[in-house]
């Protein structure tokens, strides 16, 4: 705990966090039941920075859910009122570095939404969970319980555009009856992407032990001089564009390193039966009028999510053998710009880059094709494609389409090189587990997480109609891959 002392002694932020407001209510289903909700605002004097506009890569999220994640940490070894006010104390300091986050979404009259950085505050609350433990939520081989993890958050299921009138981020502490706690943050996913959202987290947990911030990049240098804008009739804000009450089943797939080696290796392999046929294949594979070929080494992880998209097809035994399915991607975009923006540049630079293939196509050829096709599709997400994207958006403004309208797409969000892990040490452990709440699920929508061991496992929350995930765990092929992490045994 020497690592907790020096944020401790910072409780003199409490001018800008107000008296917490008790709650006096059953305890729901969950078994989790909030005790207080404490309005939090930035620390020190008002934000100077002002109005941010919404860029075109932040404005067709108004239609998606606020963003949920959390970590489950080991149980804290300081009284939980000092727990709190540290958490709350150093919240406090963290909105000061990323005021944007306390502030309030507004429409001007020229249509255009903007961030205006007010300080109007967020809400941190504290729940308990005494009937619960870590081992209720971590089960081995089992699906997410959900109707426990749903309350593990606030603004269950807020729409993106409610930013107008109601806080852009969100805060709350669990604590659980084995003494481990869970720290889950809702964030307005007009305003933040993945990358944003852990850089904040990471923020955060920094200031509990005393590191040092770095500072986010508030220019609006990602399509910022874009005059496009979404227009929403009376003011009513969009809804989100997939059916909320089509069932799903949530299973979180762990792949270790081992595995992740194999696929890449299968994916990469250059064996085919005869030398004549090799040679074809190295020249093909060169060819600039073959772009649907590989031009590089396939990644690991274009290897697992290959074979998930394999797996998943395979599954959905209702698809028409010329059916096209679709794996697309989130692409974080600030690195692929020429020039480069910043990688600590706060708001959304990302894209959703498909690849696509029939039914047929996956079902008669191997994981080297499918991978070589996703590692072509990702190569050539570049400057002059990303620019393509942003260009189409504002010759025809609209809301991302999320969710699986034909029952052939899979959707892979979040990425493992998200420093879920790395970096959110509050001071008295390292995370045991990541964990989301309800937000933006659908069949086909996946989520990548890095593998807690940090050696290059990868954990992929899977979200697939009942039907589909049953078949999938029947599947040899692809369950020869998934193991059960080692902390978890």
């Amino acid at each position: 705990m020497a690592q907790m002392l020096p944020a401790m002694t910072m409780l003199d932020a409490a001018s800008a966090i107000m008296p917490k407001q008790p709650i006096c209510v059953e305890a729901p289903a969950s078994g989790i039941t909030v005790l207080s909700r404490q309005p939090v605002r930035p620390d020190g004097p008002p934000s100077a920075i002002g109005d941010l506009t919404l860029s075109v890569s932040d404005l067709p999220m108004l239609s998606c859910h606020y963003i949920q994640k959390g970590l489950f940490f080991p149980a804290p070894d300081v009284p939980m009122a000092s727990l709190v006010s540290l958490l709350v104390s150093t919240l406090s300091r963290a909105l000061a570095i990323f005021p944007a986050l306390a502030g309030r979404l507004v429409t001007l009259p020229d249509d255009r939404v903007v961030i205006r950085c007010n300080d109007a505050g967020v809400e941190f609350h504290h729940a308990v969970a005494p009937a619960l433990s870590l081992d209720d939520f971590l089960v081995p081989n089992a699906d997410v319980p959900t109707k426990l993890t749903k309350d593990l958050f606030p603004m269950d299921r807020t729409v993106s555009y409610d930013g107008h009138r109601r806080p852009l981020t969100s805060f709350q502490l669990t604590v659980l009856g084995d003494g481990a706690v869970f720290i889950g943050v809702v964030a307005n996913h007009a305003v933040v992407d993945g990358t944003s959202f852990w850089h904040f987290y990471n923020t955060w947990a920094g200031l509990c032990r005393g590191a040092s911030p770095k500072l986010p990049d508030f220019r609006r240098n990602f399509f910022g001089e874009s005059t496009a804008v979404l227009r929403f009739a009376g003011g009513v804000g969009p809804a989100v564009t997939f059916d909320l009450d089509a069932p799903v089943r949530e299973r979180i797939f762990h792949f270790s390193r081992d595995a992740i080696r194999e696929l890449k290796a299968t994916a990469n392999r250059r064996s085919p039966s005869a030398g004549q046929d090799a040679e074809v294949y190295g020249k093909m594979a060169h060819d600039p009028k073959n772009p649907q070929l590989v031009r590089g080494e396939v990644s690991s992880f274009q290897s697992l999510c290959a074979q998930i998209w394999i797996s998943t097809t395979r599954a959905r035994k209702r698809l028409a053998a010329d059916a096209t399915t679709t794996l697309r991607l989130a692409v974080n975009c600030r690195h692929r710009l020429r020039p480069a923006i910043s990688s600590a540049y706060f708001g959304n630079a990302i894209q959703s880059a498909p690849t696509t293939a029939t039914v047929a196509e996956l079902a008669s050829n191997d994981l080297r094709w499918a991978a070589s096709k996703l590692n072509a599709s990702l190569a050539a997400y570049g400057d002059d494609a990303i620019r393509g994207v942003a260009a189409a958006w504002q010759a025809a403004p609209r809301c991302f389409p999320l969710g699986n309208p034909d029952g052939a797409v899979v959707t892979m969000g979040s990425s493992n090189r998200f420093p879920m892990y790395e970096g959110n040490d509050f001071g008295w452990g390292r995370p045991l587990a990541v964990r989301s709440g309800r937000a933006n699920k659908f069949d086909g929508k996946m989520s990548a997480f890095p593998g807690r061991a940090g050696d290059g496992s990868v954990d992929i929350e899977v979200c697939l109609a009942p039907d589909t995930m049953a078949a999938l765990l029947r599947d040899e092929e692809f369950m020869q891959y998934v193991s059960c992490p080692s902390h978890l045994l």
